[in-house]
């Protein structure tokens, strides 16, 4: 009993074992710092630390989170909406100057700089608004499908259009170089020399087009939709020496026409009848349309005829006239052989003076006389020919000032192409007037006059109408 009792005294109580073990399983924060500096050694320190603070942050996270858990509700202020649609966009004020060439500057059809404007969708019609501060513009080059399928006639995002922007080929040049980076003040921008470098047959869909967005940051937070131009085709440089002029002057070469390549087939041909130049392409279009088509042939189809027709009825006449000489006459004409005035036995006709008290054939065998002995002709300036007349005595009313006339395009003097139908010409020469029926002519006031054919199921010319040549 003794030994029970001196065992009994010398175990511990429960309760004081399971303090003893608490207490060393919680090392306090003072024992944690001494045994660090007992190790004398910063990395000590760190490593005894680095239990503590990792528990600390642990709950206080977590105590943060429940705290917000119960403090959400459902607003309907925080629902998702999509970005509001912009009024303000960019556009280009004029459409570009085509063809474009690598290495060639770009610019309007103006053959002016391009020129960037900000307009108001917001209402009817686009206004032009001002910021009161500039943006900086970036031109990009897009790609020529762009906006896509149902994007073409509504917004679009600004990821949409980044997505859209061709970057150069590997190991090339930037593909737009120059001034790539313009200020837009007072709603204005002139975009300076820009080109290209590389052209644009590497893409599927073959062309590109010009695009110009702000810079990130320097619209304050305003979205202002992209502008970008119509799809184009860029060529290369080497192509430029047999571009196509536009418009064309008289003495280019004939194969500056649309549709009449250069050494091909319709080229020789024609050159083949002394045909090389614009002038004397269209003189012979006037003279005898007909011929003309004989001598392309048959691969000149009516679309090929309207296009190449169109593309030559822009050519600038200039202020140059020729004048014919003949027996107690006086025709003047312009450079592709059309009537301008007529001075017969000392009586003047110009515009709507007594022409149609003229002869027909004596005025059609005048000016057949003249265009067979054009190299003959005196050439003159236009002003000096009518001062020339002025002093016979005639009133100024009589002898009009023609500059204006003779530089206004082709189409004017009696060229519509927006008809499907060949035209034939009936005040000027050709060599076989009296053997071609088939092209009738009458004198009516304020010109001479030409008929519109239109063609008939069989294929035969009919007059239709009537115009003032």
């Amino acid at each position: 009993m003794a030994a029970k009792r001196l065992f009994d005294e010398m175990e511990p109580d429960p309760d004081q074992r399971r303090i003893g073990r608490s207490i060393r399983t919680r090392p306090f924060f003072a024992s944690i710092i001494g045994e660090a500096f007992r190790g004398n050694s910063l990395q000590n320190i760190c490593t005894a630390l680095e239990p503590m603070l990792r528990r600390v942050v642990n709950e206080e996270v977590e105590r943060g989170l429940v705290r917000g858990s119960r403090s959400l509700t459902w607003s309907p202020s925080l629902r998702i909406h999509g970005p509001e649609p912009s009024n303000l966009q960019l556009i280009f004020s004029k459409i570009l100057s085509l063809p474009i060439f690598t290495g060639a500057k770009i610019g309007d059809a103006e053959n002016n700089p391009l020129l960037l404007c900000l307009v108001d969708k917001s209402g009817d019609e686009a206004v032009q608004p001002t910021l009161p501060y500039p943006i900086q513009l970036d031109i990009v080059v897009l790609d020529g499908d762009f906006p896509h399928g149902e994007l073409t006639n509504s917004t679009w995002s600004m990821e949409e259009f980044n997505n859209s922007i061709v970057k150069e080929r590997t190991g090339k040049r930037p593909l737009l170089v120059g001034d790539v980076l313009v200020t837009m003040r007072d709603g204005f921008a002139v975009v300076g020399d820009i080109e290209f470098t590389d052209n644009s047959s590497w893409i599927r869909g073959r062309k590109f087009r010009l695009g110009a967005r702000v810079v990130p940051g320097s619209c304050h937070g305003v979205r202002i939709l992209e502008a970008f131009t119509e799809p184009f085709a860029v060529r290369d440089h080497r192509g430029e020496l047999y571009r196509k002029h536009h418009p064309p002057m008289l003495k280019d070469n004939v194969w500056r026409l649309e549709k009449i390549s250069k050494d091909g087939a319709f080229h020789k041909r024609l050159a083949s009848k002394h045909i090389n130049t614009v002038q004397e392409f269209l003189k012979l279009f006037i003279v005898d349309p007909a011929k003309l088509r004989r001598i392309l042939g048959a691969g000149m189809s009516d679309k090929k005829w309207e296009a190449v027709i169109k593309h030559a009825s822009t050519c600038i006449m200039g202020n140059k006239v020729h004048i014919f000489h003949g027996p107690h006459c006086t025709v003047t004409l312009n450079p592709i052989c059309q009537v301008v005035r007529a001075v017969i036995n000392g009586q003047i006709y110009a515009n709507n003076q007594g022409l149609s008290s003229i002869n027909q054939a004596y005025v059609k065998n005048l000016v057949r006389e003249a265009y067979i002995n054009w190299n003959s002709l005196e050439e003159v300036d236009e002003l000096l020919s009518e001062t020339a007349l002025l002093t016979q005595g005639d009133p100024r009313e009589q002898c009009p000032n023609h500059h204006q006339t003779m530089e206004r395009p082709f189409q004017q003097l009696g060229y519509f192409p927006d008809k499907a139908t060949d035209i034939i010409y009936s005040d000027v020469g050709s060599s076989n007037w009296q053997t071609n029926p088939t092209y009738h002519g009458t004198l009516i006031d304020g010109g001479i006059g030409c008929y519109i054919m239109d063609s008939t199921v069989d294929g035969d010319l009919v007059p239709s109408k009537q115009f003032p040549c």
